[in-house]
């Protein structure tokens, strides 16, 4: 049961109207999708999909880059608890340096909205690629910050990709993983050139190659 208090309000027109308009389409169950981990050099890319109950707002959520790591953990509990279902898709660096990023992204999205317990029957997809499923999707560019399933799923990819990284700091010592996140920053590219790279480290990716006779 939803409590009237900090976290929770009338939902604004601005996040739901995509939600909206699909359930005024006669679409019964909708989820928001988004990925986390295109861009580093280093580690899984992430996609959640998230399925919140109508009409819900949880204030604060919001592209999960614009929210500070301490508010995007706290928002991510909100997140797991009020949503009607979740699904996180992970696709290693290993098979992202065998499809190319595009297309592990794509696929774990896919991942992500399988494991949704029911199925919804609308996809909202942040970005301009569509997956290879048979429900009835749509791409919204900077979704992220116009729909709130699209932006919990942000948050839920983000986050757990960014406890993922923690994790391998103490895996893979003295490349400063929690501190990045695996993004090419000038002390991420320096412990690559005196270190080599990590099983975790994407071998295609420019930054990496260059040294992927190190592994």
């Amino acid at each position: 049961m939803i409590q009237q208090g900090e976290l929770f309000s009338a939902a604004p027109l601005d996040m739901l109207l995509f939600e909206r308009i699909a359930y005024c389409d006669g679409f019964t169950s909708v989820a928001g999708i988004d990925e986390a981990g295109r861009g580093p050099l280093a580690g899984p890319v992430i996609a959640a999909a998230v399925i919140l109950p109508k009409a819900i707002m949880i204030n604060g959520v919001d592209d999960s880059k614009k929210i500070s790591p301490q508010k995007r953990e706290r928002l991510f509990e909100v997140i797991m608890e009020q949503a009607l279902s979740v699904g996180v898709g992970i696709i290693s660096s290993a098979e992202i340096d065998l499809i190319n990023i595009l297309q592990a992204t794509r696929q774990a999205m896919l991942d992500a909205v399988n494991q949704l317990v029911p199925q919804p029957d609308y996809l909202l997809i942040d970005g301009i690629s569509s997956i290879s499923s048979n429900i009835q999707q749509k791409t919204i560019i900077k979704g992220d910050s116009l729909s709130l399933s699209i932006a919990a799923a942000s948050i839920i990819a983000k986050v757990t990709r960014d406890r993922l990284m923690v994790e391998m700091d103490s895996k893979h010592p003295g490349y400063g993983f929690a501190a990045h996140k695996g993004y090419g920053c000038m002390s991420h590219m320096e412990a690559i050139r005196k270190l080599g790279p990590t099983p975790i480290h994407r071998l295609t990716f420019g930054g990496v190659k260059e040294y992927a006779d190190r592994t």
